[in-house]
């Protein structure tokens, strides 16, 4: 019994120290400041490591790297070291013994230290995971789910049973940062109700959290993008969170944010001020080509002229440096500045002759679109393009990418066309969407405009393929019965082709769809119908009485475009004042949440309908609030800033000549001298030809004046007066100066000249030209918003306005000069001039 008791004692000894030992080795790992004292600590201790040594081990690896700045980490050091190796045959023997979080742990750590998905402890790790899936907490489940992301297993198995156990436990998560992570994993094989129901938990926890880690917005934005919907709620809410951060914003959380942003089709101007501002004050620290690259994409379009100017510079200077994804970048940005530096232009070209065969197909595609738009002069390196991009479509079997291919083909300089395009393009058409269908379509007619169909048959091939280019159009829009997936392939279709072969069907097809119009689509068909330029009494009647029914769920920010269409088209719908209304007291309720710059163009599109919201105009009109535009309008892109700009003259012009009551000043005067005295003339050939019918009928060059600008700056194609029994008057005996025909005349404030200029009972005229331009695309010709508001404009401003449709002029009816005489005539002596359509 005695020796029992020492046998006893003396094992329980030894378990102390070694449990005492172990213990001491564990705090030793985790007490490491470097890599070496790690891997010294597991050579002189490897027979007696556990589990819990290696996976911390591990996780000391990674800890250290993740401590040091990007540029500083020595990840490969530590991959290549022996001891690393022996780490990873140790946790390959020991995973099964591992307990859950151990095991996430580890796999975690190995990919951040960039160690090769397929090694087989990465492999072994993994399967463990999945053998324990159900049993996994939470955090561990969105951290093995993360790993699972990083390996691209977007669509494996696991994955699946990862999204069902979140579709289960979605109630009972309380952490965004778990949640998000969890959001971006599953991205790919989630259903619609399911996403909804994850955007609907990411809101809630957003708002329920005072502070969110900026982090954990950019994943969500990460998710929208990776389902591509742009939720405004959402996406309003993680801006807002980076503006909270602004000070723990670096370049790399910058220009990711802008990246996800532009796919989204989001801007705020406020983020541009703040990231502007951070990244201009530290524009020294970024000199190594990563950094760089991305500073150049996230400062570059809204850089000042001599910020941009040194942008340049250390991008010319870095050039060799750059990386093939760098380059890229480069170029792209510099597209979107309009920049056409000729001597950046050619580093960047001669360094890319070293990397082109590092890029994939759709790389090679926006490539050769960057370079033909800066006006790249490198035939070599357009010939090599051509090449390779040829070599693309003779393997490629993916439609998108085919016609990718076939689209920026068309777009190089002198390209010969090989009979091989037309047979793949013809093998693909079936399999097409509309947006590659239009690729095709404006390819095939470009080459065959110019000539570029050299072989045998060439024009009866193109023929052939056009017609069954059609033939898959209106089959694919036949079977469409799904308005959302419509909608979708709608947003990229552009071209001739598609406006004129395919228009009509669309909206047939869209019009027997109209029952799946909700708040959720209005917004994606009122940009397709703006884009078409098509006036559809059924549709636009469905998307306003949707509008009003669900104005709470709208958000105000997409007010905006729908407002546009019904302006733009000059469309009332049936209970107009309802719906306008409903619009304006949403968008009141709400403008503390949105843009500056977008309540110009609310104001704008509201007026065009003949409404003036108090609130809105007051807020306009201030002094601080125009100061705060001018500040904001520095860093949008100069699309969207001459938008705003002719859009606020507008307004301002509306507001004097409709609602004087509000006391607003004209204070456009230099603005618009600018504008005129910056743009091209309109008096072409068919105008000068309608002068001079109008001198013949009015009797004299001195009766009539081409190109007038009124108070105001409208500018008129043709004016003369009339007194009161109908006969012309010359602007001789009026003491009005004409500078000769053909120049542009402009009447100064209408207090000077105005109506005291005129005789009793005499009336001066504007005729106007219209054009393509002024009238909806569809069979009813409806004149548009823009020109309806010039006439009533006009008018307010004493003219009689004849408007002169394309249409009527150009028709057989007025084929002879004396038939196009007589018609001016009439125009000119009634009274009330009777132009159809115009409202």
């Amino acid at each position: 019994m005695l020796c029992l008791r020492q046998v006893c004692l003396f094992t329980l000894r030894c378990y102390q120290a070694r449990t005492l030992c172990s213990d001491l080795l564990l705090s030793q790992i985790n007490g490491c400041t470097h890599e070496d004292e790690v891997f010294s600590l597991v050579g002189r201790n490897t027979a007696r490591l556990s589990e819990k040594h290696v996976g911390v081990a591990l996780n000391v690896l990674w800890q250290l790297q993740k401590k040091r700045p990007f540029l500083l980490r020595t990840s490969d050091y530590v991959r290549n070291h022996s001891q690393f190796l022996t780490l990873c045959i140790l946790a390959e023997s020991k995973v099964e013994r591992m307990e859950d979080e151990v095991i996430v742990d580890t796999l975690y750590s190995i990919l951040r230290l960039n160690v090769e998905d397929h090694i087989s402890l990465a492999k072994v790790l993994v399967t463990e995971a999945w053998k324990r899936l159900e049993r996994l907490s939470l955090p561990a489940l969105s951290k093995f789910a993360l790993c699972l992301y990083k390996q691209h297993r977007h669509f494996s198995p696991i994955i699946g049973q990862v999204a069902h156990i979140v579709d289960l436990k979605l109630d009972s998560i309380q952490d965004i940062r778990i949640l998000s992570v969890l959001m971006i994993s599953i991205s790919d094989v989630i259903t619609e109700s399911f996403r909804d129901r994850l955007l609907h938990k990411a809101q809630q926890l957003l708002e329920e959290k005072n502070e969110v880690h900026f982090n954990y917005a950019r994943r969500i934005l990460q998710f929208l993008q990776n389902v591509r919907l742009r939720y405004h709620p959402l996406l309003e809410k993680c801006n807002r969170i980076f503006l909270e951060s602004a000070s723990h914003l670096d370049i790399h959380s910058i220009s990711h944010i802008f990246g996800l942003y532009e796919q989204l089709g989001f801007d705020n101007a406020e983020f541009r001020l703040i990231a502007k501002q951070l990244l201009s004050e530290t524009i020294d620290d970024y000199y190594d080509p990563e950094t760089f690259a991305k500073l150049f994409f996230a400062l570059g379009p809204m850089a000042g002229s001599k910020v941009r100017e040194r942008l340049l510079g250390t991008a010319a200077h870095m050039a060799e440096e750059f990386s093939s994804h760098q380059v890229l970048m480069i170029l792209r940005t510099m597209q979107k500045m309009k920049c056409r530096n000729s001597h950046l232009l050619k580093k960047m070209a001669s360094v890319l002759h070293k990397h082109l065969d590092s890029y994939h197909v759709l790389q090679l595609v926006k490539l050769t679109q960057y370079l033909v738009v800066l006006c790249c002069q490198d035939l070599e390196l357009f010939a090599k393009l051509k090449t390779l991009l040829l070599g693309c479509l003779k393997s490629t079997v993916i439609p998108a990418d085919t016609a990718a291919i076939i689209r920026v083909l068309a777009m190089l300089p002198s390209f010969h066309v090989e009979e091989i395009i037309i047979n793949k393009a013809a093998a693909v058409l079936p399999q097409c969407r509309l947006h590659h269908l239009s690729c095709i379509a404006t390819a095939l007619v470009k080459w065959n405009h110019h000539g570029q169909l050299h072989w045998q048959n060439s024009s009866e091939l193109c023929a052939k393929l056009l017609q069954k280019l059609n033939d898959c159009g209106f089959q694919r829009l036949q079977k469409a019965n799904n308005l959302n997936l419509l909608l979708e392939e709608l947003t990229h279709v552009n071209g001739e082709w598609f406006e004129e072969v395919l228009n009509e069907e669309t909206m047939a097809t869209c019009k027997h769809l109209i029952d799946q119009i909700t708040w959720a689509n209005v917004l994606p068909l009122s940009f397709f119908l703006i884009k078409s330029d098509h006036r559809c009494p059924a549709l636009f009647d469905r998307i306003a009485s949707v509008t009003v029914a669900n104005i709470d769920k709208v958000p105000p920010s997409e007010i905006y475009f729908i407002l546009f269409l019904f302006s733009s088209l000059n469309y009332d719908p049936p209970d107009d004042e309802e719906f306008f209304k409903s619009c304006i007291h949403h968008l009141t309720s709400n403008l503390s949440h949105l843009e500056t710059y977008h309540l110009v163009l609310l104001g704008h599109v509201l007026a065009m309908a003949g409404y003036f919201p108090p609130l809105l105009i007051t807020t306009i009109f201030n002094v601080s609030f125009l100061s705060k535009l001018d500040a904001q309008l520095e860093v949008l892109p100069d699309t969207v800033k001459q938008r705003v700009h002719s859009s606020l003259m507008k307004l301002n012009r509306a507001v004097c000549l409709e609602c004087p009551e509000f006391h607003i000043p004209w204070f456009h005067e230099p603005y618009c001298q600018r504008v005129f005295h910056n743009s091209t003339s309109r008096i072409n050939p068919q105008r000068q030809y309608i002068h001079r019918m109008l001198i013949e009928i009015l009797g004299g060059s001195n009766y009539s004046r081409i190109s007038v600008l009124t108070p105001y700056y409208y500018e008129i194609d043709f004016e003369c007066v009339l007194d009161v029994n109908k006969k012309p008057l010359s602007y001789m005996v009026q003491n009005i100066l004409l500078d000769g025909v053909g120049a542009i005349h402009l009447r100064h404030d209408i207090k000077d000249e105005g109506r005291k200029a005129l005789p009793p009972g005499a009336q001066r005229i504007a005729l106007e030209f219209l054009d393509s331009k002024a009238f909806s695309k569809d069979y009813s010709r409806h004149l548009k918003g823009e020109p309806a508001v010039k006439k009533r404009h006009l008018e307010m401003l004493g003219y009689r306005v004849v408007q002169i449709p394309h249409f009527e002029w150009n028709s057989m009816v007025l084929s002879t000069k004396g038939e196009q005489l007589e018609y001016l005539r009439k125009q000119l002596y009634t009274e009330y001039s009777d132009v159809r359509h115009a409202v």
